[in-house]
């Protein structure tokens, strides 16, 4: 059913007059009576009864006039959302994260929620495999991940932000004043580690079997804090990103950073390519503020 005629018929019937009617929608007489023609082509049915000047529906006209407002009234809510939609004054956008990559992503929240306060944004956390998974199936439309990530998935990847990886230990462990240390000399070190599931240790895994070594692993843990506590307690040297070692002030710890290869820990938005939403755009245009990442997105 055409909408334009079906408005066009709603109209006269609201006004009890083609010639109101035509006058009403800016349009000539002819061109009203000629859709309300085509309309009841489409039914099927006589619609409307003229008698001189005066219009009476017949029952199949008064089925099509009550439902025929019901539809015109949903067709002006839909353009009214849709255009608030484009406004970013509404929507909905749910945003994978690592449960290590959230503490990053505070202040880009308060941002998000501050400049677009009426589209509803959840952050579902997951591990970065879980979120590379749901997004290429499509169960989340963006999310984040540490790369690498998973090449068979054909995700599109866009660095938000790169820290280099440093060794935490208890005071003692390294050479007094010494800032740095090269990456072979893990190898004489037992040391504590997040599970392998996540995406630094797989690439840590990678790097000491580049290196030519197998690692003294005395202990690993889901959680970075607990990682810290090892360390401290002289369990083994924690390996963990830059934003994390910020984190310590106060702790009885020793830092040094790793180099040769100075090792990257890689912080990466993540979708499948398809259409990204307004408020999916609108994050991103966010995260691009905060990080000062430059990035084109489809």
């Amino acid at each position: 059913m055409d909408i334009r005629s079906l408005r066009y018929f709603v109209e006269t019937v609201r006004l009890s007059s083609f010639t109101q009617a035509a006058e009403s929608l800016h349009l000539t007489q002819s061109t009203i009576s000629k859709m309300v023609r085509q309309l009841e082509d489409e039914v099927g049915a006589q619609l409307l009864v003229r008698d001189g000047r005066k219009l009476t529906l017949t029952d199949t006209g008064r089925v099509v006039y009550q439902h025929g407002q019901e539809m015109l009234a949903n067709m002006r809510q839909l353009t009214l959302e849709v255009r608030d939609t484009q406004a970013l004054q509404r929507g909905s956008l749910t945003v994978g994260i690592p449960p290590m990559i959230n503490v990053l992503f505070t202040p880009v929240l308060k941002a998000f929620r501050t400049r677009y306060p009426n589209i509803s944004l959840t952050l579902q956390e997951d591990t970065g495999q879980q979120i590379e998974r749901k997004v290429a199936a499509g169960e989340l439309e963006i999310g984040m991940t540490v790369l690498p990530a998973d090449p068979e998935l054909d995700l599109v990847t866009v660095t938000i932000a790169s820290y280099p990886i440093w060794a935490l230990a208890e005071p003692g462990t390294f050479q007094k004043n010494r800032t740095s240390l090269p990456f072979k000399s893990l190898a004489n070190l037992p040391l504590v580690l997040l599970k392998d599931e996540f995406a630094l240790t797989r690439s840590l895994r990678q790097q000491f079997a580049q290196a030519g070594f197998t690692p003294q692993i005395a202990a690993q843990s889901g959680q970075w804090d607990w990682l810290v506590a090892m360390a401290s307690a002289g369990l083994g040297v924690a390996l963990l990103p830059e934003p994390f070692i910020r984190r310590l002030a106060g702790e009885p710890l020793e830092a040094v950073r790793i180099i040769e290869p100075e090792l990257a820990w890689q912080v990466a938005h993540i979708w499948s390519g398809r259409y990204l939403s307004h408020a999916a755009r609108a994050w991103l245009e966010v995260c691009q503020d905060i990080f000062g990442t430059r990035f084109e997105h489809a």
